[in-house]
């Protein structure tokens, strides 16, 4: 060896075997390390999702906190399916287009709400309430509904070509277009994304005891929320056993649970998905008012 070399070999294997030990047997380094690195994840209990590493024990605790999450999502549902059916709408709402759901998730922002504050309390968790990163909250808001409007004009008029417009269930009469729309910019957003949002990726984070990130900062949690999410647009019963899903409806719901998760995270609060959860439904319910009025 010349000087030049020994220097060079001698700083690349000081202190690293696995680099020396490559080096000499002409073995290739990232397939070794990736071999180690393997057997060592087997051997302490650990289970390898690209470049996250989770325990075992973590895994099953996570698992678990999951499957509650998915049944308290559930049970708020129908609690606050029983306490709209408690009510009758007769006189202000008569072709039920709205009254319905308005009370049916003010039951479950209440519920949610509760559930929040007595975790916030036990564990100190962060759900965010606060304006958080106000800038990058704005961006998303903007870009979002400006990207949004074309998306809802561009569907409506495939459906106008097509002639499968929406239809409704009530005559779009002036009570019932600022009914349904009152309840989607006020209560469809905050209810929801307090529910599918700032509580399971908080709860999640906490479990996992940090952000994971996948890919283009989206992270483990705010996938897990989406699915959540669109799980929750699955309609089921137990007796008789039967479950209703409309693929398309639950691709979407899932694609709307990646952008919220991730703006929930990057701005740190739950406003700006609520606005933009909110603005979402104003705008395909909206169009699809307008094109039958048209």
């Amino acid at each position: 060896m010349n000087v030049l070399y020994e220097d060079w070999y001698a700083k690349r294997t000081k202190n690293d075997p696995i680099r020396k030990f490559c080096l000499c047997e002409k073995v290739d380094e990232e397939y070794m390390r990736s071999i180690i690195e393997r057997n060592i994840c087997r051997d302490r209990g650990f289970i390898k999702m690209g470049k996250m590493q989770f325990g075992r024990k973590k895994v099953l605790i996570s698992g678990a906190v999951i499957l509650l999450l998915i049944v308290f999502q559930e049970v708020l549902g129908f609690v606050g399916s029983g306490i709209a059916d408690m009510f009758s709408f007769e006189r202000i709402d008569p072709y039920k287009a709205y009254a319905w759901n308005i009370v049916h998730h003010i039951a479950l922002l209440l519920l949610a709400l509760i559930a929040i504050l007595i975790l916030k309390k036990i564990f100190n968790l962060n759900f965010g309430f606060d304006l958080g990163n106000s800038k990058t909250g704005t961006k998303f808001v903007t870009i979002y509904t400006a990207v949004f409007a074309g998306v809802a004009l561009a569907v409506h008029v495939l459906m106008m070509a097509n002639n499968s417009l929406p239809v409704y269930g009530f005559p779009l009469n002036k009570s019932n277009i600022i009914g349904t729309l009152c309840f989607q910019l006020f209560l469809s957003g905050p209810a929801e994304e307090i529910l599918y949002r700032a509580l399971p990726i908080t709860i999640l984070m906490k479990v996992f005891g940090k952000k994971n990130e996948v890919k283009w900062g989206i992270t483990l949690e705010s996938i897990i929320a989406a699915l959540m999410f669109a799980i929750a647009h699955i309609k089921w019963s137990l007796f008789p056993f039967a479950i209703e899903a409309d693929y398309s409806q639950f691709l979407y719901a899932f694609a709307q649970g990646i952008i919220s998760g991730k703006a929930y995270q990057d701005t740190g609060s739950v406003i700006y998905p609520m606005i933009m959860h909110s603005i979402s439904n104003v705008l395909m319910v909206g169009t699809g008012y307008l094109f039958l009025l048209l």
